[in-house]
């Protein structure tokens, strides 16, 4: 049965150079679309549920064209308010072995970084819906950003919605203390917090002993702890952490974790040769809403996430444009890459 899942957050202009070029080389930049919260309701949508999106947007050419790539996957935009001038952009340039991606924001104004509270009728946009996603990039974009995201997560939980919240600490739009001020008051409202192997000690000073993200090895047991200590402090059901072995931006090891204050659930580990990591914890999110809503056991909907995260990191593009039977195949363990005829 198809559950219903509510994001909100900005989805940009993505405009990358051919693949491994650099800014400088480039001719030519390709134009997709994307954005956390974007991406999860996209991943939703193709995993069988009934996703909405909701942002502000500007009323031109740009940000019609952005609703309707998000329409053409199923996500449901009617919530979405119109107004200000801009999409905010993104640029990527592709990393390769020893060389890491690099990202460039052009959000400053964009539309929803203008938000104010009372712009959304969130009573109405979370009547007979049952999950709410947000991330920390949302109210990491402005002070207004910030107030109608704990305002949405407070509206969510009085319609009685499970909500999830992935942490998302992007250093390049707000400072560690400005991020653990809101993030604090946000995550007192949430069921779920979904954190990559970096951002718990980035928000909120939860470091992993003896561990270095950048050494290509991650001991699992030292983020047990890490896990422990962000429900203790979060107040929360359940966190799940991702965990990437960053060998070099071509060769990464994959996995997460997930604790629900009692039982500790590990994955499957994946070696993957990345295409495009952007958006692999955004398709984590995804498959974890999807395997939790529907009930699966706490180690399927971990595994089934992973599989999924995985998956999307062989597509390019930001969303996860894959359908639940390809990610239980990989599950299964599926992973030869054999030709399907």
């Amino acid at each position: 049965m198809s559950k219903t899942i509510v994001t909100f957050g900005e989805i940009m202009l993505r405009l990358a150079p051919y693949p491994y070029q650099r800014f400088e080389q480039a001719n030519t930049f390709k134009a997709t679309y994307g954005g956390g919260e974007a991406n999860v309701a996209v991943s939703l949508s193709y995993l069988g549920n009934q996703a909405y999106f909701v942002t502000r947007i500007p009323d031109n050419p740009i940000g019609r064209s952005a609703i309707n790539r998000l329409n053409s996957f199923g996500v449901h935009t009617e919530f979405i308010v119109w107004g200000g001038e801009r999409l905010g952009i993104y640029f990527l340039e592709h990393g390769a072995s020893i060389r890491p991606s690099n990202v460039i924001y052009d959000r400053a104004h964009s539309a929803i970084a203008e938000v104010e509270l009372g712009m959304f009728d969130w009573p109405s946009i979370f009547k007979g819906r049952e999950w709410f996603h947000i991330t920390g990039i949302t109210p990491a974009l402005s002070a207004g950003a910030a107030q109608v995201s704990i305002e949405a997560v407070q509206a969510a939980k009085k319609a009685g919605l499970m909500v999830s919240c992935d942490l998302n600490y992007r250093k390049k739009l707000w400072s560690k203390a400005q991020a653990k001020e809101t993030m604090t008051q946000l995550v007192e409202e949430v069921d779920i917090v979904i954190a990559n192997e970096a951002d718990a000690a980035d928000v909120f000073g939860i470091e992993a002993e003896k561990t270095n993200v950048t050494s290509g090895v991650i001991d699992l047991k030292h983020y047990r702890s890490v896990a422990q200590q962000l429900l203790n402090y979060c107040k929360a059901q359940m966190v799940a952490i991702t965990l990437r072995e960053s060998i070099s931006a071509s060769d990464n090891g994959w996995s997460a974790l997930l604790y629900d204050g009692a039982d500790f659930y590990t994955s499957r580990k994946y070696s993957i040769h990345i295409v495009d990591r952007v958006g692999g914890g955004d398709a984590f999110g995804a498959g974890l809403i999807h395997g939790l809503i529907h009930g699966w056991p706490k180690k399927d909907a971990l595994d089934f996430a992973v599989a999924a995260s995985a998956l999307k990191q062989t597509i390019p593009g930001d969303m996860n444009l894959v359908r639940e039977i390809e990610v239980l195949n990989i599950v299964k363990g599926d992973i030869s890459g054999r030709v399907q005829r």
